[in-house]
């Protein structure tokens, strides 16, 4: 989901190797930046997530989305499913 985002230009991300967790070891810490200059520290843990600055939280991509873009459900789900299927009908990558 992050890459569709960053390969769209909407945002980019890197994960924190450095980060080790205090409770999940499965929780891992990504910065992610837009291209206007809005910057986020989110860590994730399975599909759920939480912004450490704006101190929310949601579960899977489309909230995500939501939180990250300011946009609405209907506007997050367009943009998560551009494009999709496009391998399953064999058309170029």
């Amino acid at each position: 989901m992050l890459d569709r985002l960053r390969d769209d230009g909407k945002l980019f991300w890197r994960r924190d190797p450095e980060f080790v967790p205090e409770k999940d070891q499965r929780t891992i810490r990504l910065f992610l930046s837009s291209p206007s200059g809005f910057s986020w520290e989110v860590l994730v843990t399975g599909f759920k997530w939480f912004d450490v600055r704006a101190g929310k939280g949601g579960g899977a991509g489309i909230d995500l989305v939501m939180h990250l873009l300011d946009v609405d459900f209907v506007v997050a789900v367009k943009l998560l499913s551009t494009g999709a299927g496009q391998r399953r009908l064999g058309r170029p990558r």
